[in-house]
């Protein structure tokens, strides 16, 4: 397992590099110039040609891409042109909100997929099967920007329910960790300095912060501001889950070792979670995973339209500014999110069903 794991981490290096080549190169062929959308229209032309001297824009692509790269390796991600802000510093910002959108939508993508697909198998060919099997349907084919308008349209607008943009009401206080237990006091040099950083970091994520500072205003306000987005983002996969909850489940409800668990007599309840379950678990686990490129994704339509502070936004606005340090950054993180998920995937294999072995 170790040496797989060893493998599989490795294998990761000319993944990214490859996805850090397309990103470098897509963002060249975009019509455009950086220093006109940087300076406007009405810059001189020695104006221009001063900044694309002084941001490497005049070198050969190749050599761009060689100090992009080596950079990358220094743990420097570069500047954003438009900004003049270090990528790192965006990404540890920005990252927080859109990992928390995710996590969001991936629990109500679970939760509903699981349960609709768990009782579409179990009740086959009846009424509750057949919606169930419409609602995925028109799940995959919705759109994320229509669901997400018509969300804010009825529980936003119409009902008043639940708030239609942002991720937390304006004069809501949330204290930061430092903030809270004064952890300045606590740590200091170079050590506490990084220490206060990453509780920064933590602080970014609204729940989370919500509960360790124990603030319920802002927990239930932040969790009010969560549903709507999460419902959106996580249409599809809920969908995708569904559909394969329910075919794995039948494949496995018909085999041999399901009616000896019956014929002995087993409650219901025992032969589907206990045996029927655990074992059609593991292409559902692979979807799951897979999911996580698609939420990502995702999250760019679902934070433009609710107006949601994270990367997908942020990658939007970079792109029509031309801002290729803070795309190729934003990208490079989102990619090895999802490289390192399907590697947690790929290793629950062997703890989910005990015939795989890595070697």
């Amino acid at each position: 397992m170790t040496r797989y794991i060893v493998q599989r981490v490795v294998m990761l290096i000319p993944v990214l590099i490859g996805i850090s080549v397309v990103t470098f190169s897509m963002l060249r062929l975009i019509p455009g110039d950086p220093a006109t959308v940087m300076l406007g229209e009405h810059a001189t032309p020695e104006q221009l040609e001063e900044f694309r001297e002084r941001m490497g824009l005049n070198d050969p692509i190749y050599i761009q891409y060689l100090r992009y790269l080596q950079g990358v390796l220094r743990g420097d991600l570069g500047r954003a042109l438009l900004t003049k802000e270090l990528v790192i510093v965006e990404l540890r910002q920005r990252l927080p909100a859109t990992v928390e959108l995710s996590m969001g939508a991936m629990l109500v993508a679970c939760t509903l997929g699981i349960l609709a697909g768990v009782i579409a198998a179990y009740y086959h060919n009846s009424f509750f099967d057949l919606v169930t099997m419409i609602g995925a349907l028109i799940g995959v084919s919705m759109p994320i920007f229509w669901l997400g308008l018509i969300l804010m349209y009825i529980f936003g607008f119409k009902l008043g329910w639940l708030p239609p943009s942002a991720r937390m009401t304006v004069g809501v206080d949330l204290q930061t960790l430092n903030e809270a237990y004064h952890l300045d006091q606590l740590f200091s040099g170079q050590g506490g300095a990084k220490v206060i950083a990453f509780t920064d970091f933590l602080s970014e994520f609204y729940v989370l912060a919500s509960i360790l500072t124990a603030n319920w205003e802002a927990l239930l306000d932040a969790l009010k501001h969560l549903v709507l987005p999460s419902i959106a983002l996580g249409s599809i996969p809920t969908a995708i889950i569904a559909r394969m909850t329910r075919s794995s489940l039948l494949e496995v409800l018909g085999e041999d070792y399901i009616r000896t668990a019956r014929a002995k007599g087993l409650r219901e309840r025992v032969v589907l979670l206990g045996h029927a379950m655990k074992n059609a678990f593991l292409p559902i686990v692979t979807v799951i995973g897979l999911q996580v490129g698609v939420l990502l994704a995702g999250a760019i339509l679902t934070e433009t339209i609710f107006s949601w502070p994270g990367m997908g936004r942020l990658v939007v606005n970079r792109i029509l500014a031309r801002d290729y340090p803070s795309v190729q950054g934003n990208v490079l993180a989102l990619a090895l999110i999802v490289v390192f998920v399907n590697l947690i995937v790929d290793v629950s294999y062997a703890y989910l069903d005990p015939r795989i072995r890595y070697e």
